[in-house]
């Protein structure tokens, strides 16, 4: 077998795809801890906010660049599960990015100022909540493609 630089390459997009999904998949962990303990929820809350911008969004940021380049020198070219995964990326971005990396900074503003039990806290938890879980599903209907190649 010989390791080649595209094989590399792909192997980092698996472990980005890996680290990216893998990161968004322990939010409802971190959260479940900290709603069990309250004293904890703000360390639960910035943590979650933490690995969202240090670890997960830079991971997907990675796999939009590895995947480009793998299609660009690839044998894959542009087919239908690709466009349609590039699509769902563009999706994931402006559901994640746009929404919920925005709502969880809100609320760590107002849990900070007003605490947990505030009603603007609930409503930007039950929203973080909301916009999480979508970013979840796009991103797993993503891999899926990825890994089915449902269709040409």
């Amino acid at each position: 077998m010989t390791v080649t630089w595209y094989t590399l390459l792909k192997y980092l997009h698996v472990l980005l795809a890996i680290t990216a999904v893998g990161s968004n998949i322990t939010y409802g962990v971190w959260k479940t801890l900290g709603a069990r303990e309250p004293a904890h929820a703000p360390f639960a809350l910035k943590g979650i906010a933490f690995i969202d911008n240090r670890v997960a969004n830079p991971a997907y940021g990675g796999l939009l660049i590895t995947g480009l380049i793998l299609l660009a020198v690839g044998q894959v070219g542009f087919r239908g599960w690709v466009i349609a995964a590039l699509i769902l990326f563009a999706l994931l971005i402006v559901v994640a990015v746009g929404f919920y990396s925005r709502v969880v900074r809100q609320q760590i503003q107002v849990m900070d100022a007003e605490g947990l039990a505030s009603v603007a806290y609930k409503r930007l938890d039950s929203q973080a909540m909301t916009y999480g879980i979508i970013s979840l599903v796009i991103a797993l209907v993503i891999v899926f493609l990825m890994v089915v190649k449902p269709f040409p």
